[in-house]
């Protein structure tokens, strides 16, 4: 067999696509598969702040690795950012093996999202 001929299509009917791969291209094209990264990103942040921290804070932006998590008490912020963020982060990392998270930057802000 000619490997040049090999690395050509052929010219004949196509194989039928599988279907996961179909889909694979409809979440990317709509956006679905940043929605449901989004999801289990806020999930797992309730779950390792735990319930009475989850009403003061909410998650922002991840960019660069860098989660953004705002904080509506000054003093719960200082906690997070000075006693707690390193177990945070650990804990995130844990629940998030595919998600690269390599800091987490706490801000003042207000968890009533109607306001922004």
């Amino acid at each position: 067999m000619n490997m040049r001929n090999a690395s050509r299509p052929s010219a004949g009917p196509s194989k039928p696509e599988k279907l996961g791969e179909i889909l694979g291209r409809l979440f990317v094209a709509r956006g679905w598969g940043r929605r449901q990264e989004r999801v289990q990103l806020e999930e797992a942040w309730s779950l390792v702040i735990g319930p009475r921290g989850a009403g003061h804070t909410w998650v922002g932006a991840l960019r660069r690795g860098i989660l953004e998590i705002s904080v509506d008490s000054s003093v719960l912020l200082q906690e997070l950012a000075h006693f707690q963020k390193r177990r945070l982060l650990e804990q995130l990392r844990a629940r998030l093996p595919a998600t690269i998270i390599s800091d987490l930057r706490f801000r003042a802000g207000t968890t009533n999202r109607n306001d922004q």
